[in-house]
């Protein structure tokens, strides 16, 4: 609960926060503007990621001090877990025998925190920080300002998604008036790729199909796809939304893989089909409109049960709509 890491805060001094492999704009923003709340009040406070800083977020205040580990080291009095479903999530080891306050918007996670504080109607973790910062007293400062809006504008689409509610506008109302600027933070995110998205969503694209509605889409990524266009983690972000864009698509399955008969999936959705629920039945999670999963086995096969599963789902919600129309 908020009030728990208001007290924890308040009654420590040193402390680490990380937040998930291959880092996005909320897990590195919240946790970069959680940093700097906790050094404006005197804290020590370092940021520990397993592996690189993706380059759209290595322009954010302090991205040049976060620290690359595979173990937990230092004196800390406890770590921050930022938007995890489990302490593998980070990829550090260690983490299982400190003071661990876990901070999530996902309901579909784990509660492995000694502190819990989960808010899913939060927008973005980024949201909750700044709610943190509130709670605690602290000023927002520039840098937890641009850290902050960086978690928002990444998580909720640049403000489209549905989970964009009145509280996150008003969020990052108050977050430009500290000194976020929206049009540098969105170019460093939409407008600094490298030229291999384009090759890889080219090629992707070129998979695109829908079922025999005409309301679900999928799309694949092979290995040999990201080796000839010279991909890296990350050149494929967004790739999921993109057929979302026609106006009869309802839901979409992108499957990528990740060695021969498994493969990383990612679901997205409009109105209220909720595929974090369909996520949570293959072991992932997420949100009502965006969630993922990893399945095994035969592409084709694993692809059309997800496919079939998410056109009865629309197919059984269009049912109860107009059935309370009747």
């Amino acid at each position: 609960m908020l009030s728990q890491v208001v007290e924890l805060i308040e009654k420590k001094k040193a402390f680490a926060i990380t937040t998930h492999i291959k880092p996005d704009g909320d897990g590195l923003g919240s946790s970069l503007g959680l940093c700097w709340l906790l050094k404006s009040l005197g804290k020590d406070a370092d940021v520990i990621v397993r592996g690189e800083v993706p380059p759209a977020y290595r322009e954010l205040p302090g991205a040049d001090q976060i620290r690359d580990v595979s173990y937990l080291n230092g004196k800390y009095d406890a770590v921050f877990v930022i938007e995890c479903s489990d302490l593998e999530r980070p990829g550090i080891e260690g983490l299982a025998d400190a003071v661990t306050v876990n901070i999530d918007h996902h309901s579909t996670g784990d509660q492995f925190g000694t502190i819990n504080w989960i808010d899913p109607t939060a927008s973005a973790v980024g949201e909750m920080i700044y709610n943190l910062c509130k709670a605690i007293g602290g000023r927002i400062t520039k840098e937890i300002a641009e850290c902050v809006y960086m978690a928002l504008v990444t998580d909720t689409g640049s403000f489209h998604y549905s989970n964009t509610t009145d509280r996150t506008l008003k969020v990052a109302s108050e977050l430009v008036k500290a000194g976020a600027k929206p049009a540098e933070i969105s170019g460093a995110v939409y407008n600094n790729y490298p030229w291999s998205r384009i090759e890889l969503m080219r090629r992707v694209l070129d998979t695109v199909k829908r079922d025999e509605t005409g309301k679900v889409a999928s799309m694949r990524q092979t290995l040999r796809m990201r080796q000839e266009s010279g991909a890296i983690d990350g050149d494929n972000n967004g790739f999921v939304n993109i057929p979302l864009a026609a106006r009869d698509i309802v839901a979409v399955v992108y499957m990528r893989e990740i060695e021969a008969g498994k493969y990383r999936v990612s679901l997205r959705s409009k109105g209220s089909i909720n595929v974090a629920k369909i996520a949570e039945k293959f072991g992932g999670g997420g949100h009502r409109n965006a969630a993922g999963l990893q399945v095994e086995g035969d592409w084709d096969l694993r692809e059309a049960e997800l496919v079939g599963i998410l056109s009865r789902e629309i197919e059984a919600q269009e049912e109860g709509d107009a059935a309370d129309k009747r």
